[in-house]
């Protein structure tokens, strides 16, 4: 694929999250939720409202408040309103964070994340 092909993909791209969904069935309100996530209830309310867009902090903090969920349960990438299989049309993960969010995901984080990807796959696999 082409740096620019990549580039026309990405740019309709963009990750959602399921938390809001989940998190009435395990916090209260969105300051228990902030507090288990870590960071503040603002600025979980600006995610929900589209104002601001999912961060590592964010991700992180999904990640600890939800530890019984996967990471594809938690989020998933979204074009036009809707959840996108992943196809062999679209950049790897690596590629994909590396463009789409270059100053908001450290390599520590995306290791992380793609040993969750690998994990789950072949827990599918084990199926």
């Amino acid at each position: 694929m082409k740096p620019e092909d990549c580039s026309r993909v990405t740019s309709q791209l963009k990750l959602n999250t399921r938390v809001f969904k989940l998190y009435k069935e395990k916090y209260r309100n969105i300051t228990e939720l902030a507090r288990a996530m870590g960071i503040s209830a603002g600025y979980i309310y600006k995610v929900r409202q589209g104002k601001r867009n999912i961060n590592q902090k964010f991700i992180i903090g999904a990640i600890k408040a939800f530890p019984e969920y996967n990471l594809d349960a938690l989020f998933y990438v979204d074009s036009e309103g809707r959840p996108v299989n992943i196809s062999n049309k679209l950049p790897e993960f690596r590629e994909y964070t590396c463009q789409k969010y270059p100053n908001e995901l450290n390599e520590d984080l995306i290791v992380m994340i793609e040993d969750l990807i690998e994990r789950r796959r072949q827990n599918q696999n084990d199926e």
